[in-house]
This record gives structure tokens, sequence and C-alpha cells, in this order.
């Protein structure tokens, strides 16, 4: 706490930490939506379900989550556009609507066919929030604490998830989401209070309108607003004669561009190929296999409340351990928990005694949990904030981001299949090797980018070599190609 507080010192920076937990607050209302599946779909599939007259299946059970992704597949390749054309603010105070359309639809919904489509609005909601809130943070923020507040994403989405866990545990189908969808208004009575972001508005050449979002910014350091808003005006003209108009082969125009997205695709794969859903999905079977008597309910609340700390260490150590140790470190340990894991698993499969070892996977689950939440959960949403060109972020990410929605549908829809195949031991053994695969790539390709301009790190994926200094308040770059 006290790193924090430390870094909030400085002017302007208390002021951009309450911007960010606020446009946050989109993505702590899709943390409880993910939630909301492990405690209310054991209702939907009681003998008296709370919607309809017939118990949910388990088939019709993976497609909850299965259609979110889903949402966000269908979502994602519009939010470009639409975050240009109607600016960061606007598409803001639009993504509250899919989510109180998914609370009311199941507030009142009285079949399961409003259920899923609830589920699927869901899943817009999360994609628009995974699009805007990294885009909205990266930028009014300044380099000290970019990292800091690019992880709150994955911190406050963790929290999000432990209150539908705890919440869902205690109410009724209805009750719980009533209190859903209080988060959704809430977002959108205080996201209204929020500047436009002045990048944005320097791209469209409303400068004063950035200059008032700046000094708003800044907490009104007029030395502070005058020299940032020459920087991003001097970036976007610079951004303005290298290209016209943004399109899909301007992702490829340079080697630092094409640098970028690999990195930026190679991250998230290996994010979502690290294991993170089976994990959560598969916690109640790793206590019951280690014969642990807690009930369901409490073993997804205490997971819960381990990813919150987790997450709540990645936003104190962004900036002061760096992003590449944090990434590296969170593989190691994955790896090193899914193979331990899978040794548990085949040696039940081989009808051995190790009943005296039963605290093996409850320990191993816990180590899992905190090294993701460390750093691959928050790492690639910070590390991709930092390493497009402004002109190309919003196309870039939301490539991404597609990328990304696709690979989760298939995990989410498939994984149970494979685990009927060659069971939840050889499912662990892939996982725990896609862990050092993604150890690899970090390590050859991504740069640290803590506490560097942007454009000292696009220099530097461009083939340039750069040291980057802060004296005082001013950041001195020297670049040698």
């Amino acid at each position: 706490m006290e790193d924090i507080k430390e870094r909030m010192d400085d002017p302007g920076k208390f002021r951009q930490f309450v911007a960010a937990m606020v446009v946050n607050l989109a993505t702590m209302t899709y943390g409880t939506m993910i939630g909301w599946q492990s405690p209310m779909a054991p209702k939907l599939q009681s003998e008296d379900p709370p919607v309809g007259i017939i118990a949910m299946t388990n088939e019709e059970v993976s497609w909850l989550s299965a259609i979110m992704c889903l949402g966000g597949i269908v979502t994602t390749p519009i939010m470009g556009p639409i975050s240009e054309k109607l600016g960061r603010k606007m598409t803001g105070c639009l993504l509250g609507l899919p989510f109180l359309t998914c609370s009311f639809l199941m507030i009142f919904a009285t079949n399961q066919i409003h259920i899923f489509i609830a589920r699927f609005f869901a899943g817009v909601g999360g994609a628009g929030a995974f699009f805007l809130v990294p885009l909205y943070v990266s930028e009014i923020c300044c380099d000290s604490i970019r990292g800091m507040l690019g992880s709150l994403l994955v911190l406050v989405v963790n929290v999000g998830i432990l209150i539908a866990y705890i919440l869902g545990a205690f109410l009724s189908f209805k009750i719980f989401n009533i209190c859903i969808a209080v988060l959704p208004m809430i977002y959108l009575g205080s996201f209204l209070f929020l500047p436009e972001t002045p990048v944005y508005l320097i791209r469209y050449n409303r400068l004063r309108e950035a200059d008032r979002s700046l000094m708003w910014l800044r907490a009104g350091h007029q030395l502070t607003v005058e020299r940032e808003l020459l920087r991003l005006q001097i970036a976007a003209k610079e951004a303005a004669t290298s290209t016209k108009s943004v399109g899909f082969m301007d992702l490829f125009r340079n080697r630092g561009t094409i640098k970028a997205l690999i990195i930026a695709l190679g991250i998230f794969g290996g994010q979502q190929f690290c294991g993170i859903f089976a994990m959560i999905s598969y916690t109640e079977t790793i206590f019951r296999i280690s014969g642990s008597s807690l009930s369901p309910n409490t073993a997804a609340i205490t997971v819960g409340a381990i990813q919150v700390i987790g997450s709540y260490l990645s936003t104190s150590l962004m900036e002061r351990t760096g992003r590449r140790p944090l990434l590296l470190i969170s593989c190691m340990g994955m790896c090193i928990c899914h193979y331990v894991l899978g040794t548990f698993c085949y040696l039940q499969e081989l009808n051995y005694d190790i009943s005296v070892f039963g605290w093996i996977p409850v320990v191993a689950l816990s180590v899992y949990v905190i090294t993701y939440c460390l750093g691959m959960g928050p790492g690639p949403y910070v590390i991709c904030s930092e390493i497009f060109e402004q002109d190309i972020f919003s196309l870039a990410i939301a490539i991404t981001l597609l990328f990304t929605w696709i690979i989760a549908f298939m995990v989410v829809k498939f994984f149970a299949n494979l685990v009927d195949l060659i069971g939840m031991f050889g499912c662990f053994f892939i996982l725990g090797t896609s862990c050092i695969l993604t150890f690899i790539f970090i390590y050859v390709f991504i740069p640290e980018t803590k506490g560097r301009s942007r454009e000292d790190i696009l220099n530097e994926l461009n083939g340039g070599h750069s040291w980057a200094s802060t004296v005082g308040d001013i950041k001195i770059s020297t670049t040698h190609a």
C-alpha cells in the first residue's frame, strides 16, 4: 500500500487513479457476470430451477460461458470504429447498456432462452470493457504509473468475480441478479463526470478541450499540461503525416508494428492456453480429489479471494519489479503447478494410495492462482497498451482481443471434451507445456517497458537501442540506431 501511496504523491496522479478506478467499474461488472455461473448454474440444474420448468443439462450449462465468448467475438471488431467515431467517453457511456440489458433479462427471465440472450449481452459488455478500459487508461495516465493503472483491470475483474461468489452463496437467483444490476448503474452515473482522453481530442484538433482534459488529469499544473500538450501534438502530427487513414495493412507498415502485433497475439494466446479457465472450472474437482470437505461455494470463494490477493500484489509490483520478471515468474510458477497436478492425477489414475499427500492439489491450485494474477493475468493488457503506435492502437487491440475471444471460446467449449479424451492428468501436462512455450516466447520477444515512454519502446521494437533516464519530471531518451 505504501508503494501505491508513494506514487500517488505527485500532482495529478491521484486523479488519474480515480479515473482509472471509475472506468474499471465496467470490468468489475463483467467480473460479476463471469462469477455468476459458479453459484447460479447449480440452481439452474436443480430439480426446481428458478427459470423454466426443466433443469439445464451439462451441455446447456457449457454454453452459458461459450455464448459470452460469442458475444465478444461479434462485438470486438466494431469497437475500434465506434471509439474513433464517438470518442472514448461516449463509447464508455454506451458500455453500460449491454450490462443493464443482461441484468434486466436475468431478473425478469421466464425461460432458458432469456438466460442465454442475457449471457450474450454480458459478452458484448465484456468485450467492450476489455477494449475500452486499457485504451482509456493508457491515454490519460503518465508513464510512471501506467503499469500500475493498467494492472487494475484484472484486479477489479477478480473483485467482481469474488463479489458474485459471495452473493451467490447466500442469495436467491432473482435477488442476486437485482444486486448485480446496481454496479452498471453506479458505473454509468460516475463515468459521466470523467473527461474525454486528451490523446483523442488532440487527434481531432480539439485543442481547447484537450487542454481542459489535461488540466483536470494533471491537477491544474500548468507547466506539466503545456509540456504534455506539446508532446501529444507532435506525436499526433507525426502519425498524421505517416498515414492519412488507418487500415489493416498499417499493422505491417514497419518492423515495429509487425513485432508489436506478434507480441500481442503471442502473449494473449499464451494467457488463454495457460489454463486459467480449466483451473477455475475444475476448482471443485481439485478440492474433491484432495479430500477437502469444503462445499463448492466455499471452495469458489476461497479461490476468488486468492485471485484478488494475487492481483493486488501485481498492482503493487508491476512498476517496482517490471513487466518481464513478473511474466516470466508467472509462467514458470503455473508450469510447475500444472505438472504437479498432472502427476497427482496420474498417480490416482494408477490407483496409488496418495491420500497422505491430499494437501498438494489445494496448495498447487492456490499457488497457480497467485502466480497467474501476478503476471499473466494483468501483464498482457499492460504490455499491449504500451507497444503500439497511437494511430493504430484501436485497430491493433481490436484484432488482438478478437483473436483472444476466439481462443477463449474454443477452450471454454471443448476443454471438457479433451478431459474425456485424455484425462485430467493429460490436460494438465499439456497446459504445463503451454506455459513453457509462453515463457520462451516472453523471454525472446518481449522487452521491458517499465517507466519508459511509448516513443522509447517503439524505437526499440523498430530495431534501435535506447536508454531512458528520468531527471526530475523530465524524461530524457537517447536513441542509437
